[in-house]
């Protein structure tokens, strides 16, 4: 390859590649990321109070879903898209896509009543793409949840 032909191959990429260490790292803006089949991290520990975030790391459309028999006594119901019932998640998935987040998007729900949430992603659940919010009631025994923000080099914020 000539030279010239090189660098105008390589300068480009180059510059792409090193766009996201200019100015240092900044921190992320979410709690759990979604990779192309599992959520990051897998399990999260946070206190009653806390909102979390997922965001949507990769170019697969995915859900956040309830396993809605498993919640907590008491607890709310959550899925991306805002439906009320793990039957009306799923049936507006099959039908439409949805609740789907897109690359760059995020979901965020607020957990107020200690205990394990497990959810899912709907078109990834078959390949194990499940995780778990686990909520304690005392903020003195567990770190908040900016502070187990994955740091996958993702800063990318949601349009």
């Amino acid at each position: 390859m000539e030279r010239r032909a090189f660098l105008r191959a390589a300068v480009p990429t180059a510059a792409v590649g090193l766009a996201g260490c200019i100015g240092g790292s900044t921190p992320t803006d979410y709690d759990v990321g979604m990779g192309a089949k599992e959520f990051r991290p897998e399990t999260l520990e946070v206190t009653a109070g806390t909102t979390v975030t997922w965001l949507n790391t990769n170019k697969q459309g995915h859900s956040v879903t309830a396993y809605e028999s498993e919640l907590p006594d008491g607890a709310d119901y959550f899925a991306s898209g805002g439906f009320d019932s793990e039957k009306a998640a799923e049936d507006a998935w099959g039908n439409s896509s949805g609740g789907t987040l897109f690359e760059g998007q995020t979901f965020e729900h607020t957990f107020e009543v200690p205990g394990e949430y497990p959810y899912f992603c709907i078109p990834h659940e078959r390949g194990g793409m499940v995780g778990s919010v686990v909520v304690t009631g005392d903020r003195s025994t567990t770190e908040t949840s900016s502070a187990t923000r994955p740091t996958d080099g993702n800063t990318t914020a949601p349009n």
